[in-house]
């Protein structure tokens, strides 16, 4: 084989070999789109990069699986429903005191899905993982929530506030993100 040859062939092997990588990156950018939707566009905001932005969302994946998560048991996921149709039956009287309990709610499911409730921002995180489509919701009601601790929110905040936890707490109940991740879906 010539010199031309090999350098032929080698210049060939770097071609697929960058041909591959690019595949592969443009795959797993199109899988954490999917996966992360709006949250993966809010990822690339804060990170200033596509790069940096699936990295960090990879960490969490990865950080996410390595939880026991689990399903909720009919008795618990039955206690949580009746919870939160108490909660916003006493909306109407109470809305203060309801919101409160409704955040307090979600955090107990939270806790028995087996998610760790450390800080705000954390919990969003790896929300985000198997619940990507209503991170947002849990985001705008944690904003009002922190009005509310002011003694700043509004009773429509409150309102809204509720409605964006309902998305949340319906997920968690329901379930979705877990089911499809033992589906193979998410992996």
């Amino acid at each position: 084989m010539s010199t031309t040859q090999i350098v032929i062939l080698l210049v060939i092997l770097a071609v697929i070999a960058i041909a591959a990588v690019a595949l592969a990156i443009q795959n797993r950018r199109r899988k954490l789109r999917i996966q992360f939707g709006a949250e993966y566009d809010r990822a690339v905001r804060e990170t200033g990069s596509k790069l940096k932005a699936e990295a960090e969302l990879l960490r969490r994946q990865h950080r996410v699986h390595q939880y026991s998560l689990r399903p909720l048991s009919s008795v618990d996921r039955d206690r949580f429903q009746q919870s939160w149709r108490a909660v916003q039956a006493r909306f109407v009287d109470n809305p203060r005191d309801a919101f409160t309990e409704a955040d307090q709610l979600l955090a107990q499911v939270m806790n028995a899905r087996g998610y760790p409730v450390a800080d705000f921002d954390r919990r969003a995180e790896e929300i985000s993982v198997d619940h990507a489509s209503v991170v947002e919701n849990y985001r705008i009601a944690h904003e009002i929530a922190l009005r509310h601790q002011e003694g700043k929110a509004t009773t429509e905040e409150l309102r809204r506030g509720m409605i964006q936890y309902r998305t949340l707490f319906e997920d968690l109940v329901g379930e979705p993100g877990l089911r499809a991740r033992v589906a193979g879906v998410n992996t």
